[in-house]
């Protein structure tokens, strides 16, 4: 993750706050913002192991009850702008009982809905928290494995947005030693995987675009949706379009239009 000690850097749901700590014993920003989706105590309850005490100790102003969907909770920020916000292994809180997954799934899938909670992130940040004269940077750090790689992160998350992917890094966590990557509602460390940070800004001849790699499979003669490609012969591409995957894929990305056209549609009303 390419960081840069003189940003002024905001950290979203941050569920334990570890990252936020990292982050700070590893480059000392000149500013940094932790928050948090749970209340202080919410929090505490949840991760007996947190930094919020740690992070109090280092004078980092840390927000709870921040939740990125809502735009109040970015006008909290009031003046305050920075060159980057960064949201870690974002996931949208485990459904309470199979009553709830299935009221809540009838008519938008989960896919779609943890879309929906990177979206706004995007739009949101780059409408309250990124300053025009800055780096404007939003980073969303995901799991390299399924269902992660069915939202079309780098695909899909701007439509309809003043905002561009400019491509995507490794994440390394080694960068970021003590940094925990917890369950979104349980006291469990998940499993270290390999992650991808994926850039997005609203400016999209950013200075720093030579700095994040843009992957081959959204080049031409390949399947953004799929990742999948180079093709050798039409035929070859014409099988992949048909096969189940592709379908699949096909019906993910018409759930997410029909969300993006229901979103604006009551956003303009």
């Amino acid at each position: 993750m390419y960081l840069n000690p003189k940003w002024r850097i905001l950290t979203v749901g941050d569920g334990d706050l570890s990252f936020s700590y990292a982050l700070f014993n590893a480059i000392k920003p000149s500013t940094l913002v932790a928050s948090t989706y749970d209340s202080k105590k919410t929090l505490c309850d949840k991760y007996s192991d947190n930094a919020f005490e740690l992070l109090e100790k280092a004078a980092v102003s840390v927000l709870t009850q921040f939740d990125v969907t809502c735009q109040s909770d970015w006008q909290r920020l009031g003046e305050q702008k920075f060159d980057l916000v960064i949201f870690q292994f974002p996931l949208i809180p485990a459904f309470k009982s199979e009553h709830v997954f299935k009221s809540q799934t009838q008519s938008t899938s989960a896919n779609t809905l943890n879309r929906a909670l990177l979206h706004q992130f995007i739009k949101n940040a780059c409408q309250f928290a990124l300053d025009k004269a800055g780096a404007q940077l939003c980073y969303i750090t995901s799991k390299d494995v399924k269902p992660y790689l069915h939202w079309n992160i780098e695909g899909s998350l701007v439509q309809n947005l003043d905002a561009h992917y400019l491509g995507q890094m490794n994440f390394d966590i080694t960068q970021f030693p003590g940094y925990k990557i917890r369950n979104v509602d349980r006291d469990k460390h998940v499993k270290d995987t390999s992650g991808i940070t994926y850039v997005f800004s609203p400016e999209q001849n950013n200075a720093l675009c030579n700095v994040f790699s843009y992957p081959s499979y959204l080049t031409e003669n390949h399947c953004g949706l799929c990742r999948a490609g180079p093709f050798c012969f039409d035929e070859d591409k014409q099988k992949h379009f048909k096969s189940k995957k592709h379908q699949q894929m096909l019906k993910l990305e018409a759930d997410w239009q029909q969300w993006l056209t229901q979103f604006y549609k009551r956003d303009n009303a």
